[in-house]
């Protein structure tokens, strides 16, 4: 079964896990960061090159100030808490998103693993933090005008690669695919730009139910997509066949 090399999940259902269970929502929130431990763990062993959690966005800043800190306080908790599992298996934690706004208690744990992990080869982990679509191309956008006004880059090569060079994800594999939990079929401002040649995975399991099990079914679906890029279904099967006979 091929794989996908970068998958994207939304982790959504967290609230609505704990509201059908008479449960605070940081109740949901909580049993959501074992669901992490166990996919990640679960994408690391099954060989995946990269696997990005949208784990706080932009626009989570406006949920209710009690939720946010319960949110930050299990951020930070996981992050001391998972660091020997990253470290012993290889795993290089990465960031996106505006993290500058996180708290102290949270940006320090993050730097100091990020930092301590950068060498490592092994799966690439990447925790969407503060993180907004729009805003991450708007930044992009930004830098890329100032080195044009500043005379480094001329603006006659600004092509999709160039922009792409200016995002935080530029130095990870393609996102092949993007699965949401919870039964919404929305991308939320989650790796617009990134998601352009995605397969999209919608399933119902809340996120804390989401287990090793669920992605494994999620990546047997997309093992049957057939992925054209915009070519015909022939040509992709020329494709294949010439790959075929070079190979021999």
């Amino acid at each position: 079964m091929p794989l996908p090399r970068h998958v994207g999940i939304i982790m959504d259902g967290n609230g609505r896990w704990a509201e059908l269970r008479g449960q605070s929502r940081v109740e949901g929130h909580r049993v959501g960061a074992d669901s992490v431990r166990d996919v990640t763990r679960a994408a690391r062993e099954i060989g995946l090159e990269a696997i990005t959690l949208y784990a706080f966005s932009s626009q989570n800043w406006s949920r209710p100030a009690s939720e946010v800190s319960a949110l930050m306080d299990l951020l930070r908790e996981y992050l001391l808490g998972e660091r020997d599992e990253i470290m012993d298996n290889g795993i290089r934690l990465a960031a996106i998103g505006d993290v500058e706004r996180l708290p102290s208690r949270v940006q320090d744990p993050l730097d100091a693993l990020r930092a301590e992990s950068a060498n490592n080869t092994g799966m690439v982990l990447t925790l969407a933090l503060s993180y907004g679509g729009r805003e991450s191309i708007a930044r992009a956008v930004a830098a890329l005008a100032r080195d044009v006004a500043a005379g480094t880059l001329d603006p006659s090569t600004i092509d999709v690669d160039a922009v792409n060079r200016y995002l935080p994800t530029h130095a990870l594999p393609p996102l092949d695919l993007l699965i949401r939990t919870s039964g919404e079929q929305r991308i939320s401002n989650f790796m617009l730009w990134e998601l352009a040649y995605a397969e999209l995975i919608f399933t119902d399991v809340l996120w804390p139910d989401f287990r090793r099990q669920h992605l494994f079914a999620c990546l047997e679906q997309y093992g049957t997509r057939e992925r054209r890029f915009g070519l015909t279904s022939g040509q992709i099967v020329a494709s294949d066949v010439e790959t075929d006979v070079e190979s021999t």
